[in-house]
């Protein structure tokens, strides 16, 4: 692996992930330039690092151009939940699309390595379980949801052209439902629904019956995956899923939920959402071969860390007594 101290810029680097790599990236001791328009990021999740003279943050939108020189481009810049990528489908579409043919520009121009994190979103909802990279998806392409799995089936697209016609050293990971530590308390998404549905004993809400199952990766796992990734040669490109291969249903989640936080919380159905997919595993076995990479944290203490993060947020802001 490689150790010698580089320039690195990750677009999205306020955002939940992306404050998490700058901060493995600077303890490295790598200078780090943070891109972020800040729409669901967050320089709350930054301040730490502000005082680090390894550390740059700058305020701008990726679809619109960027000249830095770094060595290498970690892009992560893109609303992953679907109450914020819904808000605006035109524009979380053109990030996904012209911000990658941004950011591969600035990769060509510079003789740069440059890692896209893609989604799980890019199989649909998938007719093959567990996924495999092999499988090409089933993914409506007209639906509320589309502007995100299309936009990020085109982000791949565009980086295996550059690779094909420029000879580009890319990089590819389908990232599956992470959860930790700096997630939003209002993304919308299932883990940080449930913590703080729980907390403050409100009923959990479960959209169908409950028997819809994700797979969830802790945070930690998935930035050593993705920085395993980037290590790589130029001959390693990708796609590789990176996710905990154990399948949970939304009702066992709940459960678990309420059980560590102590809630009285009661569970409420609801009609599921148009497209949610009813299973999303990942099969990681070429993420074990080629990178030697699977997840370590157990669902029971990732939830315990996470829940304890949301439990200090929710008391600042005089939400749990």
């Amino acid at each position: 692996m490689e150790r010698h101290a580089k320039n690195i810029l990750v677009t999205g680097g306020a955002g939940f992930l992306g404050s998490h790599l700058c901060e493995k990236l600077i303890q490295a001791g790598n200078d780090v330039i943070c891109v972020d328009n800040l729409y669901t990021g967050s320089k709350e999740n930054i301040r730490e690092l502000l005082t680090s003279s390894r550390f740059e943050f700058l305020r701008h939108d990726i679809t619109f151009l960027l000249y830095v020189e770094v060595d290498q481009i970690f892009n992560l810049a893109c609303p992953a939940s679907p109450i914020h990528y819904q808000h605006d489908p035109v524009q979380t579409t053109k990030t996904s699309v012209h911000g990658s043919i941004n950011m591969l520009g600035l990769a060509k121009r510079v003789n740069a390595k440059i890692l896209q994190a893609s989604t799980s979103e890019v199989y649909g909802d998938p007719e093959v379980h567990p996924q495999e990279e092999s499988y090409w998806g089933r993914v409506n392409p007209i639906g509320p949801r589309s502007c995100y799995d299309e936009g990020k089936r085109c982000a791949e697209t565009l980086f295996f052209d550059y690779r094909r016609q420029h000879n580009l050293s890319i990089k590819v990971a389908r990232i599956f439902n992470t959860y930790g530590p700096r997630m939003r308390p209002s993304d919308g998404r299932v883990v940080s629904n449930f913590i703080v549905q729980a907390l403050t004993n409100q009923p959990i809400t479960i959209y169908g019956d409950g028997t819809q199952t994700r797979s969830f990766c802790y945070v930690d796992d998935l930035i050593d995956g993705l920085l395993r990734l980037m290590d790589t040669g130029d001959d390693v490109t990708g796609p590789f899923n990176l996710g905990n291969p154990t399948e949970s249903s939304m009702i066992e989640l709940a459960q678990l939920v309420i059980e560590l936080v102590g809630s009285s919380s009661s569970i409420d159905f609801k009609p599921l959402p148009i497209d949610d997919p009813r299973q999303r595993q990942p099969n990681i076995d070429r993420a074990r071969r080629t990178l030697g990479w699977s997840p370590s944290v157990q669902l029971r203490d990732g939830l315990a860390k996470t829940i304890a993060y949301f439990d200090g947020l929710l008391r600042s802001e005089g939400l749990v007594q």
